[in-house]
Formats: structure tokens, sequence, C-alpha cells
């Protein structure tokens, strides 16, 4: 069962209203009306303390977010800190909380349908703090986690073989043996690998949908490169659905995405399509990207209100014909006088603007 994940104009906002009462003030209210607030005069000052106190306000922590990913796609949602990406992750994996303070609305269906307890069972959720016993083994974590959430029908050797396959699939079957570790005293898996055991819990299940929050924050860019590489076979291969949010990718990371959706920083979308046609997308409305940056750092730039500058775009590099009607060090030479002249004219931060 493959899983097409469809949301459109959906909004989320937060009560801000007055903090509910500790139990601290649960005791003094009772105590207050033990002694005298009982009768009509507790009735009254209860009454004229409603009335006074402030009406709830609401602050929206996203607005406007519509979006389809299909099945053998992975789409990254990019934004500043605080812009809500993983407010919309939880959303499309229904674990938004807050009680009865969180508003939800818009409309978010999985093939065609709402969610519901199948698609909760079929759906995997990888948050960004690795959640790991450190005492146990990778082969241990796995196994026990597939007694605990695989079905009662499979016997005890078939879930022992699809925790096996899981980590032959992650690569984590060189270290089936190692502990987790993770905490003081306790040697075992590197960051990397104790991502990769996260991400295996939740494939136990076979998702045909999986979100994860942050998979590559404190990794460094080699091993960000193999989980994101990981998560895009799993995609392509299996015919899975993967959302992702990420804050700062690498270029090579950004071109495994299939589709981006950039967030701005009060939670509005800036950019929703296909990675591969976004610096495209920016040039046509006036946002041409300086020379070879990385895609994701003019999308971050332009989400945080800051237009890349324009004197960049016009630095020129000789065409391929002139350097090489020239001898090998005058090309460079003139490359390198061009490029100095360029930035002594290059003004200072604070006379960049940005657009109103």
């Amino acid at each position: 069962m493959h899983g097409l994940v469809q949301f459109e104009e959906v909004v989320y906002k937060v009560k801000l209203g007055q903090p509910t009462a500790g139990w601290c003030d649960k005791l003094s209210a009772a105590a207050s009306m033990a002694v005298g607030g009982s009768g009509d005069a507790g009735r009254k000052k209860k009454a004229v303390s409603a009335a006074g106190s402030p009406p709830a306000r609401e602050k929206t922590i996203i607005s406007g977010m519509s979006g389809v990913v299909r099945p053998g796609e992975m789409l990254a949602m990019l934004g500043p800190s605080g812009s809500g990406k993983t407010t919309l992750l939880t959303a499309l994996g229904e674990r938004h909380g807050h009680g009865g303070r969180a508003l939800l609305s818009g409309k978010i269906t999985y093939n065609g349908q709402p969610f519901s307890g199948a698609v909760k069972r079929r759906t995997g959720f990888v948050t960004q703090h690795d959640v790991l016993y450190p005492h146990l083994t990778v082969a241990e974590t796995l196994w026990y986690t597939a007694l605990l959430r695989l079905p009662r029908a499979l016997c005890a050797g078939e879930k022992r073989a699809q925790a096996e396959a899981v980590a032959r699939e992650l690569g984590l079957a060189k270290v089936a043996h190692s502990m987790v570790g993770g905490v003081r005293g306790v040697r075992g898996l590197s960051g990397g690998e104790r991502k990769r055991v996260s991400i295996g819990l939740e494939m136990l299940v076979d998702p045909s949908l999986l979100l994860l929050d942050e998979p590559t924050s404190g990794l460094d860019s080699t091993t960000a490169a193999r989980i994101v590489g990981t998560l895009r076979r799993m995609a392509a291969d299996g015919g899975r659905t993967v959302v992702v949010t990420i804050h700062q990718p690498s270029s090579r990371l950004y071109h495994m995405f299939d589709k981006v959706l950039l967030l701005s920083a009060d939670g509005r979308p800036i950019y929703y399509g296909r990675a591969a046609d976004a610096l495209s997308y920016f040039a046509a409305v006036g946002f041409a990207s300086p020379l070879s940056l990385n895609p994701a750092d003019l999308m971050l730039d332009l989400a945080n209100g800051t237009p890349p500058p324009p004197i960049l775009a016009q630095i020129f590099i000789p065409p391929l014909s002139l350097s090489l009607s020239i001898p090998f060090h005058d090309a460079f030479q003139f490359i390198g006088h061009t490029l100095a002249c360029m930035c002594h004219s290059i003004p200072c931060a604070d006379v960049i603007h940005s657009p109103h």
C-alpha cells in the first residue's frame, strides 16, 4: 500500500490565554472557598474573576501550506529556525499536541482519505533526538522493537528475520552486536549510526509514509549525505513517501531532494515545487543566484528577508574562447585582477537593503 500525501491550506494556531492553574493554585483556591468563599459571596467573587480575565489570543504558527507528495518522492521542508517546519511535519503525522489550545485547519489526506488508525500503523515518524536505550546492542534494539510493534500473527522467527533485514538495508549489520551508547561512560555507535538505528525502528513496520524531523542534525557532511542517500533509495526503490525537515543542507544534499517546500520566518510558504526548478523560479522573479551559490543558501537568505547582493551577479568571468586566446598564466592573472577590482566596489552589508 503506497501513500499519496496531499495537504491544502493547512493553518496551525495556538491559543495564548492565561496558563492553566497548577496544583498549588487549585489547593489555594479550595482553601479560600472552605474558609469564606462559599455561598453567594464566593459565586460573586468567581464571576468577577472570570469577567476580569483577558480574552484568549491566538498565534499563527503556519498558514497557507499546500502540497502533494507522491510515492517514490522525497519532500524537504526548508526554513529558518522557528518557521514551523516541525509543526507542519507533526500535523502531517497527526502528532500535533497542545491539547485543546491547538487549532488545526485545512485538509490533509492520505490516498484521498482522512487520517485513520490504519494509516497511522503504516506511518513512521523519526524525531530529531534519538531516543534509544544505551545499554542494548543494535540487534537487541531492533529485535525487542519488532516483538512489540509487529503483528501477533507473525511468529518470533519472522520478526527476527524482519529485524535482520532492516539492519542489512540500513548498513547496520557490521555493528549489530555493538552497544548503542550515547551516555557518559558507555561507548557505542557514532551519531550517524544511531540515527540509522532510529530510522530502522520505524522501518520495521514497513511504512508507506516516513516522516523525519532534522535527520542530519549534528552530523558531518559525509555522514549526512549517507543518511539522505539512504532515505532517497528507500523512497525510489521501495515506493515510499518520504518527508523530511532540514535546516541547512549542503548542495550535495539539496540535489537529492525531489521537491522542496520553503517556509518564511513567519510560517508562510515561499516556494513549493521541484528542487531542480527553484533557482530558475527565483531568477524569474528577480533573485538570480550569484555564481555557484548553494540553492539552499539562496532560499534560506530569501526566507530571512536577505536578498543576494546584486553586485555578485555582475562579476565578469571571461568566456572559454577568450581564456584560450591568451597564455595560461595571463588568463589567471586577468581573472584575478577582475575579481579584485569588483570586490573593491562591493558595498558593505549595511548598505544592502531588502525589498519592501
